[in-house]
């Protein structure tokens, strides 16, 4: 396989060239998107109380970052934990989904 922009050989399974760091399209990933809902705590893919997973999905930065940031901050000075709190306690919490409704397709052979 070829690079499209510079011709330099990559490999199959290669994400970016690595001459000119054009991407391949092998395995790349959406688009960035930034959340337009608002700072939330979201209904998934929390860990104990969703803040880090709200304030990540806002930021659009990766939530283990978030995590980290935040342990360092409660270790070192203590205000992470009363943060963490007071976020929890005011942070409006996303509505939880709502199963599909299962859909009845009518009985034709009673129709007949």
């Amino acid at each position: 396989m070829f690079c499209t922009r510079c011709g330099a050989g990559i490999g199959d399974e290669v994400r970016y060239c690595s001459q000119c760091g054009q991407p391949t399209g092998y395995g790349t990933a959406q688009a960035y998107q930034p959340y337009s809902g608002g700072l939330s705590i979201p209904a998934e893919g929390r860990k104990i109380g969703g803040v880090c997973a709200g304030f990540a999905r806002y930021l659009g930065i990766d939530v283990t970052l978030v995590r980290v940031l935040w342990l360092t901050l409660s270790l070192l000075t203590g205000v992470g934990f009363i943060a963490y709190l007071v976020a929890w306690l005011i942070m409006p919490k996303d509505p939880s989904p709502v199963p599909a409704a299962v859909r009845r397709e009518p009985d034709l052979a009673r129709q007949t």
